[in-house]
């Protein structure tokens, strides 16, 4: 088995988890607050990350205040992404939800043109306002079809894009498991922090839902590490195509949990927007700007 089958089979399991994390995190949502589900599994996560940082020695800190302010944004980033997407997540279906989230590399793209000067020629250009109007038929703006939480979703996938941005501005010597660690601790503390302001009622956790939430923490730090590997041992325009497979997942769990089905018009948008993120993923490949990273040990 090559690297890049080794890598696409990487990417194939860590869509899968990641669905699998939102599946226990929206059954949960049925019966424990949004606050206490995401603090709880938040430690668990942010104890196993640093378990895993601490055995790979892949600690760091920034050595700049630069560093240490573009780390905090892109934490808080992620606190206000992670906030509207599990607000979407607990109130649309799965399959709804992970469609429009699929637009994030096209935004990213287009994002990192505009302020970051990255090159952008027009059929590249074409692909992402043709992947926005799979968007916008998923979300069917107007009175009958919209959907606030439609809106929540779009909002995560924004200020995602504020994340990513940073993240690519990060310097060198910030290990990627110092972000990591970073993000999950901020999101966990904030969590909390919200539920003591708030007041919400927090219930007693039965197995079921321990188990849940072990699972979904479990998950979220496997997926993780899978993507993270993938990305490393194969060539990005071999394994980036294999992203889309998280919507395939999202499809077969929501019908089967959840008994949700999209829209024929949710799937148009759905396969608009997968076809226009692989046809850039092509033209990226053809200019030569997918490439696999080599980052030193630890990043």
């Amino acid at each position: 088995m090559n690297d890049n089958l080794r890598g696409a089979l990487l990417m194939l399991l860590a869509m899968a988890l990641f669905r699998l994390n939102e599946t226990c995190t929206k059954l949960l949502a049925e019966s424990l607050p949004l606050t206490q589900i995401v603090t709880l599994r938040g430690i668990i996560i942010s104890l196993g990350t640093l378990a895993i940082a601490w055995r790979m020695r892949a600690l760091s800190r920034p050595r700049t205040r630069r560093g240490w302010t573009l780390l905090s944004v892109r934490s808080l980033s992620e606190v206000g992404a992670a906030f509207l997407f599990l607000l979407a997540l607990i109130n649309m279906p799965l399959a709804n939800l992970t469609a429009i989230a699929q637009s994030a590399p096209l935004l990213l793209t287009l994002t990192a043109a505009l302020f970051l000067k990255e090159p952008l020629g027009w059929r590249r250009l074409s692909a992402i306002l043709t992947g926005l109007l799979g968007v916008l038929i998923i979300v069917r703006p107007g009175p009958d079809g919209f959907s606030i939480f439609a809106a929540y979703a779009l909002g995560s996938v924004v200020i995602g894009i504020l994340r990513d941005l940073t993240t690519r501005r990060m310097p060198r010597e910030i290990s990627s498991m110092t972000v990591t660690l970073c993000s999950a601790a901020t999101v966990t503390g904030c969590f909390g922090l919200a539920a003591l302001v708030s007041g919400d009622d927090w219930q007693p956790i039965d197995l079921w839902a321990a188990a849940l939430i072990l699972g979904a923490a479990i998950a979220v730090l496997i997926a993780f590490i899978a993507s993270i590997t993938a990305m490393r041992i194969g060539d990005l325009a071999y394994i980036s195509p294999f992203r889309y497979s998280g919507l395939v997942w999202a499809l077969v769990i929501g019908f089967v949990v959840f008994d949700d089905w999209p829209s024929g018009s949710t799937l148009l948008g759905a396969a608009i927007v997968v076809g226009s993120g692989l046809f850039m993923i092509y033209r990226e490949r053809r200019l030569g700007l997918l490439h696999s990273p080599k980052a030193p040990p630890g990043h």
